[in-house]
């Protein structure tokens, strides 16, 4: 959910309402430009403070002028992001967003939502993922694209046609819905009775499991592979952080897909975790994001 912005009350009502009505696109933009609900609030604020300082009797699209400004803030916010996470400790995940109770991104398709596609994003250009993230999620067509980034119709059509062969040539089909969600009620019926027998059952062989904990809490900072490995972990998990008779473990929609969000009882969000199954249904792929952080949406 994004943060409401700090309005300025000197500013005309009606270029308020002008703010106000495309800043959910605003905000999914830039969410998935850098994949952080964070640096997504502080971009949009940011365009924000720009549509304040802009003459703007002379703007004769409001929703374009605001969408051109923040996708080219987020382009460089990306480049600094990035540099960010070169010094990150251990994996990165991208930030996850509940969108249960307000899909609040602003995109008529879910595409680029997922968190395994923004995951896939990272190794896409900044001008790459704007024109990916302006095609795909929000249908603009190749010449919109084209006088959003500043450049030739012809080189923002390639742009796109080079993310999409990008993250296709490594995407991996997800699960269906019905089977993520079944994972996440198994995997929270016997968290909640630390049935470590039954989580175990749900595993694949070669499950992978990957923590995202920034170095602000104790969390593997390479991926973490096989059932065995992954027991010893999530053993250690529920003997020493957050054993179930301490914390809600509860049900939630994170960026379109099931998955756990665990809360302390008074309602910190202390980790969510998402899964993905093999062709097996067996679980192949464990997100673990725990960096404090990155879950402030997360509080109840």
């Amino acid at each position: 959910m994004p943060s409401a912005p700090v309005l300025d009350p000197a500013v005309p009502d009606d270029d308020v309402a002008a703010f106000l009505a495309v800043r959910p696109r605003l905000f999914g933009i830039a969410y998935r430009m850098l994949g952080s609900a964070a640096e997504a609030d502080d971009v949009v604020q940011d365009a924000w403070i720009r549509w304040q300082g802009t003459d703007r009797s002379v703007v004769a699209n409001p929703a374009a002028f605001l969408t051109t400004t923040t996708t080219r803030l987020a382009i460089n916010a990306l480049t600094s992001a990035r540099a960010r996470r070169e010094t990150y400790e251990g994996p990165w995940l991208p930030e996850p967003v509940d969108t249960s109770a307000d899909p609040t991104l602003g995109a008529e398709r879910a595409e680029a939502l997922d968190l395994a596609v923004l995951t896939l994003m990272e190794k896409l250009t900044p001008a790459e993922r704007a024109a990916y993230v302006l095609r795909e999620a929000f249908g603009y067509s190749h010449r919109e694209v084209a006088e959003l980034l500043e450049t030739s119709e012809a080189n923002a059509r390639q742009l796109a046609r080079r993310a999409r062969l990008d993250l296709a040539s490594d995407r991996v089909a997800p699960a269906p819905r019905q089977r993520q969600r079944e994972l996440v009620r198994a995997f929270v019926a016997a968290a909640r009775e630390g049935r470590m027998d039954a989580l175990e059952q749900l595993l694949a062989r070669d499950v992978v499991m990957v923590n995202d904990g920034g170095g602000k809490v104790h969390a593997a900072r390479k991926p973490v592979v096989g059932s065995g490995p992954v027991m010893a972990v999530l053993r250690h998990a529920f003997a020493r952080w957050w054993p179930p008779a301490d914390v809600d473990l509860d049900e939630v929609e994170c960026n379109g897909a099931p998955a756990v969000c665990v809360r302390t009882h008074d309602g910190q969000a202390i980790g969510v975790l998402w899964f993905d199954a093999d062709d097996e249904g067996g679980m192949r792929m464990m997100h673990t994001a725990v960096n404090p952080e990155r879950l402030a949406h997360w509080h109840r």
